[in-house]
C-alpha cells in the first residue's frame, strides 16, 4: 500500500524539483570537472539525462554530492516540506539539509528555533542550523522580517555552498500575494506572486505553488509531524493574517469556491506576460539611447506604454534607485516627462536618484 495522497503529493511535487536541481548540477559539473571522481553521482545523471535507478535507491548520498536546504519555521508548510526533502533527496543522489529563523519577536523564540533545528535533525537532516537575526523596521514590521529572513537564508546557503533553497509556500500563500499585489495597484508584475524558481541563480525554489495549505498539514498529520501554528497568523495587526482570515473568505461567499485557483492561475498568466514585457523592453532599451547613451525622449515616446515604463524603471536601477523602494509612482512621474512635457522639473527618486528633461533627453543620475 502506498502513502496517504497528501503525503504523495508532496512528495511528488518536491521530487520534480530536486530532479531539476539535480539535472542542473550535474549539466554544471560535468562541464567543468570532466568525470573528476568528486562529482561521481553528478557525472551519472549527466550521462543519462538524470539520476539513475541505483542513485534513486541508494542510501545517504556522499559528502561531494550538491547539497539542498529547506527553510523550516516548524508550521505545517514547511515540515511537510523538510519530510519529504528528507525522503526524495538521497533518492535523487543529493544531500538535504535545514535551516530554521528565529526571528526574536516572539517570547520563548529562541526555545522554539531550537525545538524546529532537532525535529529537522530526527527527520534525518544534515547539516542543520537555527540562525538568530535582528528585524529592522524598514518597509513595515512584515516586510522587515522577510529581509532579515531572506538574508540570513542567503547567508546559510553560502556557507554551507547549498545549491537551492526550498520554501514552503502555497497555492493559497500565492493568492494572498496576488490580491497584496492589486491592492497596492503597482502592476501587472506583482500581479504574477511568488516565482516558483527566484533569487540569485535561481537559488530558492517553490515545490508547493500547486498545493493548498491543507494538503500540507494532512501530510503532517498522518505522518504524526509536530506543528507550531505561529500566532503572527492570525494576529489581525498583520495585513496578510487579515487577508487569510477575513479578505479571502469574503470572496469566497461572494465570488464562490475556486478563487484561490483562480487567483493561484492568474499569478501565472501575469507572470508570463511581464517576462515577455520584461524582455521586450531590455531588447528596446539600447535604441532609446543616443550615441551618449542617454534615453531619447522621442524614441521613448514611440514605445509602448509597458514597455516604456519598463526601460524606464530599468534606468532608474541602474542608475542607483534601490529596486524595493521604487514604485508605480515614481515611474508614473518619469513617464509623465515623456507623454507629458509641460517644462516641469526634475522628478527625485529613491537612493538620491534624479530623472529630468534636458533638451529632448531624459537624464537620470545620481542627485
Amino acid at each position: 500500500m502506498g502513502p496517504h495522497p497528501a503525503v504523495a503529493a508532496i512528495r511528488l511535487a518536491v521530487r520534480r524539483v530536486l530532479h531539476d536541481i539535480a539535472t542542473g548540477q550535474a549539466a554544471e559539473h560535468g562541464s567543468t570537472a570532466h568525470g573528476s571522481s568528486g562529482h561521481g553521482a553528478v557525472a551519472v545523471a549527466h550521462r543519462t539525462g538524470g539520476p539513475s535507478t541505483a542513485q534513486r535507491h541508494r542510501g545517504p548520498a556522499p559528502a561531494t554530492a550538491p547539497l539542498v536546504l529547506v527553510a523550516c519555521s516548524g508550521g505545517a508548510d514547511s515540515m511537510a516540506l523538510a519530510s519529504a526533502l528528507a525522503f526524495e533527496a538521497p533518492r535523487l543522489g543529493l544531500r538535504a539539509g535545514g535551516v530554521t529563523v528565529d526571528h526574536g519577536l516572539q517570547p520563548g523564540s529562541a526555545l522554539r528555533a531550537e525545538e524546529v533545528a532537532l525535529r529537522l535533525r530526527e527527520l534525518g537532516l544534515a547539516p542543520v542550523e537555527s540562525v538568530t537575526v535582528t528585524v529592522g523596521r524598514d518597509g513595515g514590521p512584515e516586510a522587515a522580517a522577510r529581509d532579515a529572513r531572506y538574508a540570513a537564508l542567503d547567508a546559510a546557503a553560502e556557507r554551507h555552498g547549498a545549491a537551492a533553497v526550498l520554501l514552503g509556500h502555497t497555492r493559497d500563500d500565492q493568492a494572498e500575494t496576488v490580491l497584496l499585489g492589486l491592492a497596492r495597484g503597482s502592476g501587472i508584475r506583482s500581479l504574477s506572486g511568488m516565482a516558483a524558481v527566484s533569487g540569485a541563480d535561481g537559488r530558492y525554489r517553490r515545490p508547493f505553488l500547486q498545493l493548498d495549505r491543507q494538503t500540507a498539514r494532512k501530510a503532517c498529520m498522518v505522518q504524526s509531524l509536530p506543528v507550531w501554528d505561529d500566532p503572527h497568523n492570525t494576529d489581525p495587526a498583520y495585513t496578510r493574517s487579515r487577508l487569510r482570515h477575513e479578505g479571502l473568505p469574503a470572496l469566497e461567499k461572494a465570488l464562490g469556491k475556486g478563487v484561490v485557483e483562480a487567483l493561484a492561475r492568474t499569478a501565472q498568466l501575469s507572470r508570463d506576460d511581464a517576462d515577455a514585457l520584461d524582455a521586450w523592453a531590455g531588447q528596446a532599451e539600447a535604441s532609446v539611447r543616443d550615441a551618449e547613451g542617454v534615453l531619447e525622449c522621442a524614441k521613448l515616446y514611440a514605445l509602448p506604454p509597458a514597455v516604456r515604463r519598463r526601460v524606464l524603471r530599468r534606468a532608474a536601477i541602474e542608475a542607483g534607485a534601490p529596486a524595493g523602494s521604487l514604485f508605480a509612482r515614481h515611474i508614473e512621474e518619469m513617464d509623465r516627462l515623456i507623454t507629458g512635457w509641460r517644462g516641469q522639473g526634475a522628478i527625485n527618486l529613491p537612493g538620491k536618484v534624479v530623472a529630468q528633461r534636458q533638451g529632448g533627453r531624459l537624464v537620470i543620475r545620481q542627485g
